[in-house]
């Protein structure tokens, strides 16, 4: 199994002058579901090289098991420090393409040419097109068989508008996730906030919030099991 996961390369939070980035969690969590399971990890962003971290994802109350391994691992943080460009990226050599959020991805994976090509390939190829929480912002410009939203009919979760509420940042960043989701055609489900949910629609995978990274990484994983025993 090879596993593209894709990270924004975007940094700053509008016109605030506060940072943005990665959320170090929903990269980690998956990162080591995919690897225990013995698949090859790929980290890609549009601008290659080290991505963003939003800070508030390192702070003490933030940290799980997954991102204190991360950090520690000293192969995990050179992967981290060296991403590929996306350009570069051959969908051949993939099975399935994974995007964390934080909200960095609202500014450059929701209309990047590069992630589209990835996503709108692989999702044509009948491959797992997974992303959680912000990271469904990658999914806004994507384009299915005839052209139609790739969301349109499509069950879905991301981040909750009530979740961004909480941040206190429903003001500041470029467009809502569960709004965005269902203005291109999706039918959007939430749990209750930080609770995690998982939508499964076909190759479709997406996640609710950080709560969520495991599961929806697992849920790449049950599909591509799948796959491989109807091949």
């Amino acid at each position: 199994m090879k596993i593209l996961m894709v990270l924004t390369s975007h940094g700053q939070l509008g016109d605030t002058g506060k940072t943005t980035g990665l959320w170090l969690e929903e990269l980690a969590a998956p990162y080591y579901v995919f690897k225990d399971a013995g698949a090859s990890v790929t980290l890609a962003s549009p601008s290659g090289g080290a991505p963003p971290i939003d800070p508030n994802s390192e702070q003490p109350d933030s940290q799980t098991n997954a991102t204190r391994r991360f950090r520690a691992d000293s192969v995990a943080m050179q992967a981290l420090s060296h991403t590929h460009k996306l350009v570069d990226i051959d969908t051949e050599n993939f099975d399935a393409v994974f995007y964390p959020g934080g909200h960095g991805p609202l500014w450059d994976l929701a209309s990047n040419d590069d992630s589209l090509r990835v996503i709108e390939t692989l999702y044509a190829e009948g491959k797992p097109v997974a992303a959680v929480c912000h990271g469904p912002a990658a999914l806004r410009d994507a384009r299915g068989p005839f052209g139609l939203p790739l969301l349109r009919g499509k069950a879905v979760t991301g981040f909750s508008d009530s979740e961004e509420r909480a941040t206190g940042l429903i003001d500041e960043v470029p467009f809502l996730v569960e709004d965005m989701l269902k203005e291109n055609g999706g039918m959007y489900s939430s749990a209750a906030d930080w609770q995690s949910h998982v939508v499964v629609s076909g190759n479709l995978i997406t996640g609710q919030n950080p709560a969520s990274s495991t599961d929806a990484a697992k849920a790449v994983l049950e599909q591509l099991q799948q796959q491989a025993i109807a091949a």
